[in-house]
Formats: C-alpha cells, sequence, structure tokens
C-alpha cells in the first residue's frame, strides 16, 4: 500500500477520531446540570462558593453551581421576577423579599422533600409565618439565623459590679450604676439608620399585642393603637445614652465600642466580629433585650437570615433540590455556621462562640421571636421613621408630640405600601 493511500487512511481516521469525540464532548455537556444561585447576602458567597466546590467535585462535576450577589440584590431580584427571569436557586432572608417570590408562585414547594426534616421548627414556622396565607407551607429552607440583642462588656460589667440584668427596671438601673462607675452606658450609632432598628425590633415582638402582625395588614388595627409603650421604653434609652449618637457611624460605633469607651450596644451577633477585628481580646458576650419586668416574657429576637428557594420552572430543579439536600447535612451546615458567624436553623449544627453564650441557650431551645420588620410590607421604611424620631428627641421635642407624630407616620407609610 503506498504512501498516499496511507495517508487518506489516517486523515479519515483521524476525520473520525475527532467526530467522535466532538459527539461525546457534546453528550458530556448535555449531561451537566447548570445551576444559578442568587444571594441576596454578598458577605456569604465565598462560603457560599466552597460549598458548591465540594458538592460539584462529590457529582464529579456533573452540576456546575454559578453563585451571584449583585449590588442591591433585592431589587435585581424583584427585577427579575417582573422579567420572568427567575434564577435557578435563591438564598434570600425570612423577609418581605421572600414573602413576595412565594406569594407570585414562582418559587418550588418543598415542603414534602426529606431535608425539611432537618430544620428546626421554631425557624420553618417563622418561614410560615410570612406567608401570605400563613399556610404551613415551606417554600424555602431556614439556613441560617442571626441573633439581635444587648452586647455588652464583661469586664466593663464587672468593674461597674451589676449582672445581666433579666427585667425592664434592672436594665435602667444598670445605666445609671454604669454612669456612676464613669462608663458610658451605651453606645448608638444613628448616624446609619439602620441601626435604629434593633431597639425596636428587640421590643415589638414582646410588647405588642399578639396578633398585631395579621390584624395591621388586615387593617384593624394601627400603630398608634398598640406600639405607645415601645417609643415610650424608646425614650429610655434615648435619655440615658450620652454622647453624639446620631452623628456616630456604626463603623465608628463598632471601634468606641471594641476600645472599650461603652459598656453596651443594641445590635446584633453580626457586629461582634466588627469587635475583635480592632480588639482580638475583648471579653463581650450578649444578652436577651429585657423589654418587661417579666423575664419569662423576655425573648432573644432571632430570625432567618438565608433561606434557600428553587424556582418551580426551573429546568434544573433536581440538581438544585439535591444541592439543597447536601447543604442540609449537619457537617456542611456546621461549616457555614463557623464561617459566617451565624446561629443554625439546621439540627446537629451548633454555635459554638463564647462570644454568644449568654443567648444561645434560649435560641436553641427556641425562646426566640422573630424580627417584626420581616412581616412589614416592602418599602415600609422604619428605619428612617425611627431615625427622625431620634433627632426630635435629640433636638428638644416634647416627648408626647414625638410619640404622637411617630406612629402616624407608621400607620400612614404602611398604609401606602400595605398592597394586598
Amino acid at each position: 500500500m503506498n504512501r498516499k493511500v496511507i495517508g487518506k487512511i489516517v486523515a479519515g481516521l483521524t476525520l473520525i477520531t475527532a467526530a467522535a469525540w466532538t459527539t461525546v464532548s457534546c453528550s458530556k455537556k448535555s449531561n451537566i446540570a447548570s445551576i444559578e444561585l442568587f444571594s441576596t447576602k454578598g458577605e456569604n458567597v465565598a462560603t457560599l462558593q466552597k460549598l458548591a466546590d465540594k458538592f460539584t467535585a462529590e457529582k464529579n462535576g456533573s452540576i456546575k453551581i454559578t453563585i451571584i450577589s449583585p449590588q442591591d440584590a433585592s431589587t435585581v431580584l424583584r427585577s427579575r421576577l417582573t422579567k420572568n427571569d427567575i434564577p435557578d436557586m435563591m438564598a434570600i432572608g425570612g423577609d418581605s423579599t421572600y414573602t413576595e417570590l412565594a406569594s407570585a408562585g414562582v418559587l418550588e414547594n418543598l415542603s414534602n422533600e426529606p431535608f425539611i426534616a432537618d430544620i428546626q421548627e421554631n425557624y420553618l414556622q417563622m418561614l410560615y409565618d410570612v406567608n401570605k396565607d400563613t399556610s404551613k407551607t415551606a417554600y424555602a429552607v431556614p439556613y441560617a439565623a442571626n441573633g439581635s440583642g444587648v452586647l455588652y462588656n464583661k469586664t466593663l460589667f464587672r468593674k461597674a459590679g451589676i449582672s445581666i440584668p433579666k427585667t425592664w427596671d434592672d436594665f435602667t438601673a444598670d445605666f445609671d450604676k454604669l454612669q456612676k462607675a464613669g462608663i458610658k452606658p451605651v453606645e448608638l450609632t444613628f448616624m446609619d439608620a439602620w441601626t435604629c432598628l434593633p431597639p425596636w425590633n428587640s421590643m415589638a415582638p414582646v410588647l405588642q399585642p399578639k396578633n398585631f402582625t395579621d390584624d395591621r395588614r388586615a387593617g384593624k388595627t394601627t400603630f398608634a393603637a398598640t406600639h405607645r409603650e415601645i417609643l415610650e421604653k424608646y425614650l429610655v434609652i434615648l435619655g440615658k445614652a450620652s454622647g453624639d449618637y446620631m452623628g456616630t457611624s456604626y463603623n465608628d460605633g463598632n471601634k468606641n465600642f471594641a476600645e472599650g469607651k461603652a459598656a453596651m450596644m443594641i445590635n446584633g451577633n453580626w457586629a461582634i466580629p466588627e469587635f475583635t477585628k480592632v480588639n482580638p481580646d475583648i471579653d463581650v458576650d450578649m444578652f436577651a433585650f429585657p423589654s418587661t419586668n417579666n423575664p419569662a416574657e423576655n425573648t432573644v429576637t432571632s430570625g432567618i437570615d438565608v433561606a434557600f428557594a428553587v424556582s418551580a420552572a426551573s429546568p434544573n430543579k433536581k440538581a438544585a433540590e439535591e444541592f439543597l439536600a447536601f447543604l442540609v447535612k449537619p457537617e456542611n451546615a456546621q461549616f457555614y455556621v463557623d464561617e459566617q458567624f451565624a446561629f443554625p436553623t439546621v439540627k446537629g449544627a451548633a454555635q459554638n462562640n463564647k462570644t454568644v453564650n449568654g443567648v444561645k441557650d434560649d435560641i436553641a431551645a427556641g425562646k426566640v421571636s422573630n424580627f417584626p420588620d420581616h412581616y412589614y410590607p416592602s418599602g415600609f421604611d422604619l428605619a428612617s421613621i425611627l431615625s427622625q424620631f431620634a433627632l426630635n428627641y435629640k433636638n428638644g421635642m416634647d416627648n408626647e408630640t414625638n410619640i404622637t407624630q411617630t406612629l402616624a407616620a407608621c400607620d400612614k407609610q404602611y398604609d401606602a405600601v400595605n398592597v394586598q
């Protein structure tokens, strides 16, 4: 056989081989499920990526996960909803964003998935409570929670000779004891309006009527009729605060607290890593905000920080549910809790950091109340209303006028955005 004939045969075999590999390659590509995971929390993207990489490796690359978290993510997600462009999976908060997506019918009902049994019941109930019809339907899987209360410097408490207050009267008395010891009682950071929310979020669940959320949504009650005591107690805190709290930013306040310039800060566990960046040795802990004089009624404010939802229209729905089942495994949930300094919703995972010892038992036992602003409609800007309330006090407005105007502003704005 001459070289020309051999060359033609070899060339032919090369073409066949190339075609065969192309077919195999296309076949492999067609078998890869590609999942877009949209996170509204930019801080958790690196952690989610590590979990996604581990999952992809376990699946030998058969499922690819792309994680995105744009600026102003909740607004972007709502915009995509109007365009019927829903990501395969979403990591969202247990708030009005979840309510909107669930009520729009774009989320898969996960209630019958086996991994739902691995979620703590109190956090599932929080999810049910923000369903528009409050049905016991899980359109997402609660995955991580946060906690809010009173962060305190244990060293300064010992210096002032005080212990953790269990009642409202003890709490306010401790302000006076700290001041007498030459210690600033509380660091408020109201230059950033959102930090006006934690005192309200701690008191409102305990002090408002039990059915307030449903009754207010239905127009059967008002803030003016139910929330006066909350603002009266808020004014007590403002009256015992010192310094330029309207001109202090969250970052500056965190630095002040970390340096021991104040004994308490009313905020959440998310602030603790900011303290330890400045002062790794700070002896900090948290206790439940003592809203009343009955310790049994006082709760830690804890809500769903991250819940995973799946698009009902996703072509890769089954793959997304496989990833969810992977995430809910205790060892993976624990990894997220440790990296994100979160409280677990998954049974078998635990928050073991000593800086939240004061509240972790209450949270684990379900002695918690959800963040009340998770139930408010989108567009209800309570932070701005409370910021004005604090500024009014700082500027000398009499308390009665300030309370009346603030509650009226709450009702007016709520009614404007409460679209059924």
